[in-house]
This record gives structure tokens, sequence and C-alpha cells, in this order.
């Protein structure tokens, strides 16, 4: 089964900064996929370019320091995450349009407390499982 490994700390943190903000946050996962497991190692926070409440943009220059970092530490960028704030944490339409562009896994968060993770598979957005790891 398709699964989202990811430290408590990582997850608290990014709900935590989501509950804070007054915008949509955004940043990138990093670590490994091992037969359908993606196993985050470290999280990166980007700045929200749109600086909006209903949607996000990363910088093109700022996820190429994603990548160079995530080449440097031996890790790949397995996953996007971002919040929504004050509706559910399930994908929207502009959320659609960026993963048939960026094809691995999209963790959203909303403020009101609950998150999942979410492929694009045949043209259709799949939930995936979330493991919390100590």
């Amino acid at each position: 089964m398709k699964a989202l490994y990811i430290k408590g700390v990582h997850l608290y943190e990014i709900l935590q900064r989501a509950k804070e903000s007054k915008v949509e946050i955004c940043g990138f996962l990093l670590g490994q996929e091992r037969e359908d497991r993606f196993f985050v190692e470290e999280i990166v926070f980007t700045k929200n370019k749109l600086d909006s409440p209903i949607e996000f943009e990363v910088d093109p220059l700022e996820t190429l320091e994603v990548f160079q970092i995530a080449e440097k530490e031996g890790l790949e960028i397995i996953g996007i995450f971002h919040s929504h704030i004050n509706s559910p944490h399930y994908p929207s339409g502009k959320d659609l349009k960026g993963m048939n562009l960026w094809r691995n896994v999209w963790l959203i968060v909303s403020t009101l407390g609950t998150y999942g993770a979410f492929i694009l598979k045949n043209g259709e957005i799949k939930e995936i499982g979330v493991v919390i790891l100590d």
C-alpha cells in the first residue's frame, strides 16, 4: 500500500505554521521512495510567492535551491506540502493542476487540524496513508 511516512515533529511543525499563518504555507518534502513508500527525512518551508490565503506558488529560484539542498544531502524531492485555511484538506481544482505538473506526493494540511496525502494516478486523485513516525 502506498503511504507517506513522516516524523511526528515534522507534521506538527507544518500544522503549527499553518495555524499561525494568514496565508497558505508551502514547502517540499525531501526523502526517499522505496517500494511505494515515501519516507520524509527533511521538510523545507518556502515562501508563498502569492501571499494568498486561498492559493500558493513557490518562486522558481527557491525551488532550484531546494533541488540543490536535496542533491547535496543525497535525497529526492518526494513531495510538496501546503495548507488550506479554514477548509478541508482535500485537493482543490488548482491543486489538481499542480499535481499534473508535480507528480509526487502532495501533503495538504488544514488549519482545522486535519491532513492527508494524495497522489495523482491515471488522472484521478488518490488519497494514500500517512504513517507518523517517532
